[in-house]
């Protein structure tokens, strides 16, 4: 299997309710099993400044396929969100377009999108990091 197909195998898999798979091939076996998002720490920057929300506790939200990232339907429409949108479960953050087909990309958890990570047109990587959220004020 080459690094691409395998690719799209994995973001075909993301998409699914399949939580491990098992490949096994002659002498050749692959395990495959879901896992959940860790949370990471934003540092206070090098030049002193504080980048967002330095020190906070950030989910990153992580592309389900690969392919380009789009953060509005069209370049003439403003973006599904920015940094400082609070955000709730099944609303829209971009979309992903990969070989002509087109992917909503929905949020699963509630927040503020504290950090956009990539830029619109850009090519994204299964389970490359696209928002960081802020869920922190939101458990109150």
């Amino acid at each position: 299997m080459k690094p691409d197909d395998l690719k799209d195998f994995l973001g075909t898999i993301r998409e699914t309710d399949i939580e491990e798979l098992v490949l096994e091939s002659g002498d050749t076996k692959i395990s495959f099993k879901k896992s959940e998002v860790p949370h990471v720490v934003v540092k206070e920057a090098d030049n002193g400044q504080a980048s967002a929300g330095a020190g906070k506790k950030f989910k990153p939200f992580k592309s389900p396929m690969v392919g380009t990232f789009y953060h509005s339907e069209s370049p003439d429409h403003p973006p599904f969100v920015i940094e400082g949108n609070h955000i709730v479960p099944g609303q829209k953050l971009g979309i992903i377009e990969a070989m002509k087909i087109i992917k909503d990309v929905n949020s699963d958890i509630k927040g503020k999108i504290a950090k956009v990570l990539v830029k619109n047109a850009q090519s994204v990587e299964y389970g490359q990091e696209l928002f960081l959220i802020d869920t922190e004020h939101e458990k109150k």
